[in-house]
């Protein structure tokens, strides 16, 4: 998960709760890059932005630290699994509200018939392993 971004400037990695965590902090580590987790309501210790976003069944809300992302920095936004895309189009928000350049965006499996790519198309977007069809 980490080869497309080695050596392209990832100064952070913003994955969200909770299998995101698993990959996201494996890969700051290797990338030599700060982790900043993205989390659900009440679950970060300080003050935080939040974004309220769909899922396919109904609607939730992620938060970050409000000093979790400096502007300018170049932030990769991990998670396991993108379906709609939904999750991660809310952690881009998120980063580029706090002033953060997107770098791209990792999965590790990507539900290609749920289309979500379409969602983040204005940004680079990789997946290990791809799953065709519904």
């Amino acid at each position: 998960m980490c080869r497309p971004w080695e050596g392209r400037g990832v100064e952070l990695v913003a994955a969200m709760e909770a299998r995101g965590f698993m990959f996201g902090a494996a890969m700051a580590i290797r990338l030599g890059a700060g982790f900043v987790p993205v989390r659900k309501a009440g679950k970060l210790p300080w003050k935080t932005n939040q974004v309220e976003y769909t899922l396919e069944y109904r609607n939730d809300v992620l938060h970050i630290h409000q000093d979790g992302v400096q502007p300018g920095q170049q932030v990769l936004v991990v998670d396991d699994v993108i379906a709609t895309g939904g999750t991660a189009a809310a952690v881009v928000q998120l980063v580029e509200a706090l002033g953060g350049r997107v770098a791209g965006i990792q999965f590790l499996i990507e539900l290609a018939g749920l289309e979500g790519r379409k969602l983040l198309s204005s940004y680079e977007v990789n997946s290990v392993i791809t799953f065709e069809g519904d």
